[in-house]
């Protein structure tokens, strides 16, 4: 993999969010500093709740300027990559529990003029990804069981951040699940760079200053690291 500079990317998880209003919602996320929005597809099969899909993300990419990652929490991930690509999604981030195909599924999303992202359950080891790195733009590892927002932070998957880290040095390594300001510190420390953070963003009075606090402590550790 080619040597990069990595960047501090916030990306919000609208899961919480009114859908009902959900345009001005992903619009009001980007003005207070979103890097990204993470839009969370569940399909009631892969993890039990049910959210949206393809239809809904078109009509999104028609109102919202943005980059949008889709983590496609399904059990058919090879289904979906081109509604997904034909609804304007520039990030398809698919779970590797899901799929008994990943470099196929991976080269098809690549096909489809989409980024690569891969996504690790809690008790799924991360060495299960190794073979596809070089494959991926990004790794996703989640800090809470998927299918449910406002769960509470796993400090315990630092760990898999910190391996990935000391490995590859130049890999957007991303973590979803629990993140708030008060705990940003431990998967920066980790090596964190692409945090998703659904419930401390938009259940706050102040997302703005939310997502500003999660970017500088992020950017923080990132200059110490020797990347």
């Amino acid at each position: 993999m080619a040597q990069k500079h990595l960047s501090a990317m916030i990306g919000p998880s609208i899961l919480n969010a009114d859908l009902s209003i959900l345009a001005n919602e992903a619009k009001r996320l980007v003005q207070c500093g979103a890097d990204y929005l993470h839009l969370d597809v569940m399909d009631g099969h892969f993890v039990p709740n049910l959210t949206f899909g393809h239809p809904v993300v078109k009509c999104l990419r028609s109102k919202v300027e943005s980059f949008f990652d889709v983590h496609m929490m399904v059990a058919n991930p090879e289904k979906w990559v081109k509604p997904m690509a034909d609804a304007g999604v520039q990030q398809y981030t698919f779970h590797i529990e899901a799929t008994e195909h990943p470099l196929e599924l991976i080269n098809s999303i690549k096909e489809s003029g989409m980024k690569v992202g891969i996504a690790v359950k809690p008790k799924t080891s991360v060495e299960t990804i190794l073979p596809y790195i070089d494959h991926a733009d990004m790794i996703l590892i989640m800090t809470v069981e998927p299918g449910f927002g406002g769960q509470k932070f796993m400090s315990d998957m630092m760990p898999k951040v910190a391996f990935l880290r000391s490995k590859f040095k130049s890999l957007n390594i991303g973590v979803d699940g629990g993140v708030s300001p008060s705990n940003i510190d431990q998967s920066a420390k980790a090596g964190a760079n692409m945090i998703v953070s659904g419930s401390a963003v938009i259940k706050s009075d102040d997302p703005k200053g939310v997502i500003s606090t999660l970017k500088s402590v992020v950017e923080q550790y990132l200059h110490q690291a020797p990347v």
